[in-house]
Formats: structure tokens, sequence, C-alpha cells
């Protein structure tokens, strides 16, 4: 592997470590501001829908920004956005205003919308490029800046350090990674132009849309919305299910997003070698087996340790899902990047419905019930997982038994 290589895929684990503390730094004071708002479940459900609206915009901005311009000028356009939005939920959280956090969220949300989609473009690109998994790693970085987020957020929770000078001070540590890494990423990934054969005058239309009309690839998509459903409802909702729902402090709920961010690390850092020897069917359908143990025990436990412990589970079992299908969606010779681009626009969706979805049914039932629709979902993506190891593209040395690896 050649320097130029070797920086292009440390620019991209530098990045969406810095995208995961960012994350996790909200989702850890997510019960300090509900408290600060004075709002009520559902109610912080509509806020939280701010971040799953940015989110939708920016995935589905994002594609079409990557063919026009490339991914290093999307992922400059997102990080922008990320960096603003905290600066307006600092504000928002600072003032006691919903509507400011709302809108933080959103700009927020679509600033990670836009940069991840192209940052998952780009890594399938170096994937495609050095034969081996990239993706499981690059995610897993990001969960690696969710613990850094969570242990931070949970050490300034306990001492009830400002929510809004927290939030700034982590925006200004992405707006400087940010500039070291766009700086080392090549120019024109995943552009398209004129004369390319899968334009929408030559293929009939759009390259996000036509790539639908693959069954596979429909089928990949329902995998990764309800491997990234199972995510994120833990991203979302996991603080305060334990401190609503188990009457926990809000340090302990910290403590418990910690211990799920803390599995999804090891998971995805495990990754490349589990997916080289047992393939990708295989991987997602015990991982997702993993997390539906986790959920249950989360459910039903009468205990709020035995609940926190079960989080390992639900993190190691989801930790896999997202990064793992969008590897196979790569896996076709010549539109790579618009499949990567629709698979995790599906996953997305489950970050637009999810938060709003969940809140209002927790108002009737409880967050704890209402994890069972989550638990419904990653059992359709074990059923599933069969069409994940056959692709048109190197899959993993267990799928296909004959790609060689290169270093």
């Amino acid at each position: 592997m050649d320097a130029a290589i070797r920086r292009w895929r440390a620019a991209l684990f530098l990045f969406m470590l810095a995208a995961g503390t960012g994350m996790a730094s909200w989702v850890a004071r997510t019960p300090a501001v509900r408290d600060g708002l004075d709002v009520s479940t559902g109610v912080m459900g509509l806020v939280l829908f701010g971040l799953s609206t940015g989110s939708m915009a920016g995935v589905t901005a994002s594609g079409p920004l990557v063919r026009r311009c490339g991914g290093r000028v999307t992922i400059s356009a997102g990080a922008a956005l990320v960096v603003a939005g905290l600066l307006v939920v600092a504000a928002g959280a600072s003032l006691s205003l919903a509507a400011g956090v709302f809108c933080g969220l959103a700009l927020f949300g679509g600033g990670l919308g836009i940069a991840e989609v192209a940052f998952n473009i780009e890594g399938a690109a170096v994937e495609s490029i050095i034969g081996r998994p990239v993706l499981p790693v690059l995610h897993g970085c990001f969960s690696l800046g969710t613990v850094v987020g969570a242990l931070l957020g949970m050490a300034l929770t306990a001492v009830a350090f400002p929510v809004g000078w927290h939030l700034t001070a982590v925006a200004a540590l992405i707006a400087a990674v940010a500039v070291r890494a766009v700086l080392s990423l090549p120019h024109g990934t995943g552009k398209k132009t004129a004369g390319d054969d899968d334009s929408p005058r030559r293929s009939g239309g759009p390259g996000h849309l036509r790539v639908w009309r693959d069954r596979r690839l429909l089928l990949i998509g329902v995998i990764v919305l309800a491997m990234a459903f199972g995510e994120g409802a833990a991203n979302d909702w996991l603080p305060l299910l334990m401190v609503d729902g188990y009457h926990v402090s809000a340090t302990a709920g910290s403590l418990t997003f910690l211990a799920f961010a803390a599995s999804m690390t090891l998971g995805r850092f495990a990754g490349g070698p589990l997916l080289e020897r047992f393939g990708r069917t295989q991987v997602v359908r015990i991982s997702a087996v993993t997390a539906s143990l986790g959920l249950v025990v989360v459910i039903v436990s009468p205990s709020p340790l035995m609940a926190g412990a079960a989080t390992v589970l639900w993190g190691l079992g989801t930790s896999l899902g997202f990064p793992v299908t969008l590897s196979a969606a790569g896996d076709h010779p010549h539109d790579a990047a618009e499949r990567v681009g629709a698979v995790a626009t599906a996953g997305y969706v489950a970050f637009l419905v999810g938060p709003p979805a969940l809140g209002f049914l927790a108002d009737h039932i409880g967050l704890r019930l209402t994890m069972t629709v989550v638990l419904a979902l990653l059992v359709v993506a074990s059923a599933l997982a069969g069409v994940l190891g056959s692709g048109g593209r190197a899959e993993t040395a267990a799928d296909t038994k004959a790609q060689p690896m290169s270093s």
C-alpha cells in the first residue's frame, strides 16, 4: 500500500473518530438537555426529529453531491454543517429553547448525513483498491469516538458542567480535525462525468433510483434499515431508557451508553478477521441474533444491572450490520458509489422514523416495551442475511474462497 493510500485511509479514520465523539457528546447529555428544556418524552422525540430530518436530508443530498463534486468537496460541506449544528445546539440548550436545539440538531444531522455517505463511498473505494475490509474499521473509529464522547459526557454530567460549553468545545475539536482530514483526501472520488456509462441519459434514470431495480440490493436495503434502527434506537434513547425505565441516575444512564458504545467499538475492530473467516452472511446473521438476545434482556429484566450488562450484547450485535451491508452493496463493477449511497439512504430512513415513532409509542407503553419494535426488525435482518453472500465484486475471503488479499 503506497503512502497516498495510507494517508487517504487515515484521514477517513480520523474524521469518523471525531464525528463519533460529537454524536456521543450530544447523546450523553440528552437527559440534561431534556431536563433543561422541561419537556416530556414525546416532545423530546420531536426535538430529536430535528436530527433525523437533517440526517435524511443530508444523506439524500450526499449522493448527487458526490457525483457532481466528488467526495472531498462533499465531506467539506458536511463538516461545516456539523460544526455549525453543534454550536446552535449549544446555544439552544444554554437558553432552554427547544426550537433552537431542534434547528441545531437538523444542521448537525444534515452535516453527518452528507459527510458519512461520502465517507462510506470513499471507504468502499479504498476497500476495493487494497482488497481488504475497511468499512468495519472505519465505522469502528466512529464507535471509538462515541466511547470517548460518552466518557467525556459522563464525567461532565457528574460534575454538572454546562451543556452549552461542553458542545461548543466539541465543535471546535471537530473543526480542527476536519481541516486536517480533508487535506489528505484525493480529489474526485465518486465524481461522474457526462460520458460515464451510468449517466441518466444512457441508463434510463438517475443512478441512485435505478439501482433499486436490483432485487438483491433492495433486500440489502431492508437489512441495513433494520440494523441501523437497532443501532439508532440505542443512540437516541438508551440513556433515557435506563433513567426512565429503570430509575437510575443520569450518570448511570451515560455509563450504560458507554458500555454500548464500547461494545460497538470492539465488534467493529474485530470485524475484519471475522468477515475474512466466516463471510458476511454468517457474521450478520449471528450479529442480529446476538443483538436480539441483548434486547430481550433489556426489555424484560427486573434488574437495572442486568439490563445494563445486556446492552453489551446489543452493541456487539449491531456493530457490524451497517458497515457490512454497505460493503455488500458496493459489490458491483460499475455502480458501486450509487449502490453504497442508496443503501446508506435506507439506513438513514431508520434514523428519520425511529426517534419520533419510538418516543410517541413510549408515551403510551414506556421505552422498555417500545424496544420490541426494534427486536422485530432485528429478527427480519437475521432472516434475510443470506442475500449478503452473492455479489458481483470481491466480497470477503470466506464468501468467495477465491479472492486474493493484497496489502
